[in-house]
């Protein structure tokens, strides 16, 4: 096969595919028969696809006669998909960590919220900051979770609330779609919080009767590309008949359900999400045993966010039930101002040791299960032929050190690629030959 490719990683100590046969997501059993292969090679073609995966010997024949815009020898490393987070708050002016020091002292999410703090103290900041600033903010956000091998994000609006305030972070997610490797999975969240000076019923008419019909003009226009709809299902915030309305609403103009539920009081989030047939629901601290079983037959993901039970000092998720009973279980960073980790790699430990799963059933939860919450896992989120060209490279000759390392994937992580394009290179490797 003479024709030019993009890119040919050759010779890796494992190469984990996560999925062998095409699966959508992966359930508990599954996870426990990872798909790995090893002194295995994979090229990506000059579409950003991967054309073809196998063990090395093969594929050097198939490929013999080939050019390539780049060859890297991944002897004694490992390969992985690049891993996706499901959940993420990046655009935003204004840190909180005199918050965090409240935290420490005994403060409650809820009291701090009360007393004009958290996503209001946030909003107020975001207000004031012009788009040009909130831009290089979040792309710096992003440059660093892409270092830490994230290749596919969900991003979420939510603190503007007031439609031109929303509009002006969309406007910058938008930006950054189009001029970044790293790709986003975009989420319109003006159900965040409650405005100022409005009541929760009156919210909810502004996002239903303006915000929404904007949105699906400017998504008509091909203007603005959003995926996703959010809603924070919480006591004192959006109740269930509130956030009914509002899913449905989005969902009307061609949105995928991907909310905040039962994560600080039982809301029945988790049964309406389900009734509903919303894509994902996140958080889940007090969801009901008829919640996840509600999740399961709907196959609606649960996005677990270890990061925020850990930080927040809330009950950790009830992972094992949920994997137990069939759920999809994803995850993602809660990267925000109140939860402040831009790391897939430590929230894959974090779920390992805090809420018990097993590295490969974090590992599953953070590619093929968090692509599937995002309706991605039909191009992202594994090692297969015709998916995106999104991969890591990592210097160990085990794909577990990834997880087991808490904090190391600065030095562990070599390569992250985008499309076969390599957008991260370690420092270490610059001084060594890619041939």
């Amino acid at each position: 096969m003479a024709a030019s490719q993009r890119l040919l990683l050759e010779n890796a100590q494992q190469l984990v595919l996560v999925c062998g046969r095409g699966e959508e997501y992966l359930l508990r059993d599954g996870c426990a028969r990872l798909a790995v292969l090893r002194d295995a090679s994979l090229v990506v073609g000059l579409d950003g696809r991967i054309k073809a995966v196998g063990q090395a010997d093969v594929i050097r024949h198939q490929f013999s006669g080939a050019r390539f815009e780049r060859r890297i020898d991944c002897s004694g490393k490992c390969v992985l998909p690049g891993l996706v987070d499901a959940h993420t708050h990046p655009v935003w002016a204004g840190d909180r960590v005199h918050e965090f020091a409240m935290k420490l002292a005994g403060a409650s999410y809820m009291e701090i919220h009360q007393a004009g703090g958290g996503i209001h103290f946030t909003v107020e900041h975001t207000g004031r900051a012009t788009e040009e600033e909130l831009f290089s903010t979040f792309k710096h956000r992003l440059e660093r979770m892409q270092r830490a091998g994230s290749t596919l994000v969900e991003c979420k609006s939510g603190y503007g609330l007031e439609w031109e305030a929303e509009l002006k972070l969309l406007r910058v997610m938008e930006r950054a779609q189009r001029s970044m490797d790293i790709g986003i999975s975009s989420t319109y969240c003006g159900a965040h919080s409650v405005p100022r000076g409005k009541t929760a019923a009156e919210a909810t008419e502004d996002i239903i009767n303006h915000h929404l019909p904007k949105l699906r003009e400017l998504k008509e226009s091909g203007e603005i590309h959003v995926n996703n709809i959010d809603v924070f299902c919480e006591k004192g915030v959006f109740d269930l008949e509130s956030t009914r309305r509002i899913l449905q609403a989005g969902k009307d103009i061609g949105l995928q359900m991907n909310f905040h539920g039962d994560e600080l009081h039982p809301m029945r989030s988790a049964e309406l999400g389900a009734e509903l047939g919303a894509r994902a629901i996140s958080h889940l601290e007090e969801v009901s045993d008829e919640g996840i079983a509600a999740m399961a037959r709907a196959k609606c993901a649960a996005v677990l966010l270890p990061t925020t039970a850990y930080m927040l000092r809330l009950k950790q998720p009830r992972a094992r039930r949920m994997l137990e009973e069939g759920v999809i279980v994803a995850l993602g960073s809660d990267f925000n101002p109140n939860a402040y980790c831009l790391s897939m790699p430590m929230v894959m430990h974090l779920a390992c040791v805090n809420m018990k799963m097993s590295m490969n059933e974090a590992l599953a939860a953070a590619t093929i299960n968090a692509a599937y919450a995002l309706g991605k896992s039909d191009t992202h989120g594994s090692i297969e032929t015709g998916k995106q060209g999104d991969l890591l490279v990592i210097n160990s000759s085990r794909w577990e050190h990834l997880i087991y390392q808490f904090g190391g994937h600065d030095s562990l992580i070599d390569y992250v690629i985008v499309k076969g394009k390599v957008v991260y290179q370690n420092e270490r490797c610059r001084t060594m030959s890619s041939y």
